[in-house]
């Protein structure tokens, strides 16, 4: 069959019909989710193949190979997801880049079981589509961290407690409550999805039948079991990430936290800007009906629409009042009910409409997948800091050093790249940056000495290398060498670097 333009678009269609026969779409929104991630994750091998893993991934990693109910800078359930990944799969830039694929497409199978009480079935594939055109369901996902990790869990959060205030069924209180909690567990950010499913609660008419049944007080009490462990250690160690997060991101005067919660609502409007443009030009809705999105007339939609503005909105109210810098990238998982909220009872899509806005989505994750040879290249090119590119390219030569100096496994590394060269290490060892052992308690003077350790230090970072020096003259006589590397991609080296690598034996 000769092909045309009408062609891709009547298969288009037929799609369209399959995700909204309700014998077949559950089947069917569980392969199109499929093939969304492995679109994504060849997307990351191949566009991100001139770099390593982003630093935040190998520092989870890291972690991972230390499992705790806390860690010193953040919650321990992405590390907990890290440590259970690679179980299973190798550690491998793939699949780390499959993982985040994964995480988002959790994600939008949770949303799209959340759609069904909201939207009729054309909507709810619509809903899916437009999510997959904002970068965190995409771009962003790709780099697995505590941020990426929230989007399934606030999802899953959303979903059960909307049920528990619906129903006041106790098995859906109790879900809510370890959602709930696993949020927490994620990033402690999520305090901000909690205050704001509480606050839509209050504000809603059927609000005394909830709090007067079992169900809120039981996901309370489901969420406090799960947190206590986590508890129990942030006392153990003095509250150790509040302090971290305050002293990267607070102590800013008014203006700098005014400028930062405006940067916050500007680039979180910013990222959604293409899904809301499209419903706009196919729906051209009428003023009552842009009114309908923003304060619903009824109790059931009003409840939706504050359960999304406020965990988007109330960052930024934080940030004023408490003089703290926020991210836009840190709502990325703020999403869930975004779709339930643009597509309002009274936006009407016709199917032609519908079709085109899925084509869009069906082919964005493919032309990013044929463009990403050139992305790589780009930003090969463009050059990158060394500790997005030169950790696997040294590795062999921190292997070969320690290979000279002892036969026992190599356990600790330290210095400049330790999480990332720990990641590209085959013995995958614990790491501690810039021999500073504070953020990892159960790394210790005596596991070095049992273990030994490789140092590495950038030749021009004379910090590291003055922590090297005192460390090798402290030690037994290990093995020194200088190498000097370059990432090599296409055919054209990346700008070189000189490293010192100096072994301490184990005893």
């Amino acid at each position: 069959m000769k092909l045309t333009l009408q062609n891709p678009l009547r298969w288009i269609g037929h799609l369209l019909s399959v995700l909204t026969d309700p014998a077949r779409r559950e089947r069917a929104m569980i392969a199109v989710l499929g093939v969304y991630t492995l679109l994504w994750a060849c997307y990351g091998v191949i566009a991100k193949g001139s770099q390593d893993v982003h630093p935040d991934m190998a520092e989870l990693f890291a972690w991972a190979r230390e499992p705790s109910f806390g860690y010193l800078k953040h919650p321990p359930f992405a590390a907990w997801v890290v440590k259970l990944w690679f179980t299973v799969f190798p550690a491998a830039d793939w699949s780390y880049y499959l993982l985040g694929a994964v995480t988002a497409s959790v994600g939008l199978w949770i949303i799209w079981r959340l759609s069904a009480r909201y939207l009729d079935a054309g909507k709810r594939v619509l809903a899916i589509a437009l999510l997959s055109l904002i970068p965190f369901f995409g771009f962003h996902a790709l780099k697995y961290n505590v941020n990426t990790v929230l989007i399934p869990l606030w999802a899953a959060t959303t979903l059960c407690f909307l049920r528990s205030f619906e129903t006041r069924s106790i098995p859906w209180a109790a879900l809510a409550g370890v959602c709930a909690a696993a949020a927490m567990l994620g990033k402690y950010w999520s305090i901000f999805l909690l205050a704001g499913l509480a606050l839509a609660a209050l504000a809603d008419s059927r609000r005394s039948v909830y709090f007067r049944s079992a169900a809120p007080w039981v996901t309370v009490a489901a969420g406090a079991l799960v947190l206590a462990p986590h508890l129990a250690w942030l006392v153990a160690y003095d509250f150790a990430p509040f302090s971290y997060a305050v002293t990267l991101h607070g102590a800013k005067n008014f203006t700098d936290a005014a400028m930062s919660a405006a940067g916050y609502l500007a680039g979180g409007a910013g990222y959604a800007a293409l899904p809301v443009v499209l419903v706009l030009i196919a729906a051209r809705p009428s003023r009552s009906a842009l009114a309908e999105m923003l304060w619903p007339p009824k109790p059931e939609r009003r409840l939706i629409a504050n359960a999304f503005w406020l965990p988007f909105l109330l960052p930024a109210l934080a940030a004023l009042a408490t003089r703290i810098e926020i991210n836009s990238l840190w709502a990325m998982s703020a999403w869930t009910l975004f779709p339930a909220v643009l597509l309002a009872p009274r936006i009407s899509i016709s199917r032609k409409e519908a079709v085109k806005i899925l084509a869009l989505a069906v082919a964005f994750p493919l032309v990013m997948l044929a463009a990403s040879p050139f992305i790589a290249n780009s930003i090969h090119r463009g050059g990158m800091p060394s500790e997005q590119t030169h950790a696997s390219v040294l590795a062999p030569s921190v292997e070969r050093t320690w290979r000279e100096t002892t036969n026992k496994p190599l356990r600790l590394v330290t210095g400049d790249l330790a999480y990332q060269l720990a990641f590209y290490l085959p013995d995958r060892p614990g790491a501690f940056p810039d021999f500073d052992m504070s953020n990892s308690p159960w790394i210790n003077e005596a596991r070095i000495a049992r273990d030994g350790i490789v140092m590495v230090c950038r030749a021009s970072h004379q910090n590291c290398m003055t922590h090297m020096e005192r460390r090798a003259a402290a030690g037994p006589a290990g093995k020194r060498q200088t190498v000097t590397i370059a990432r090599r991609h296409s055919g054209s080296d990346g700008n070189p670097e000189r490293y010192l690598i100096v072994t301490i034996p184990p005893k």
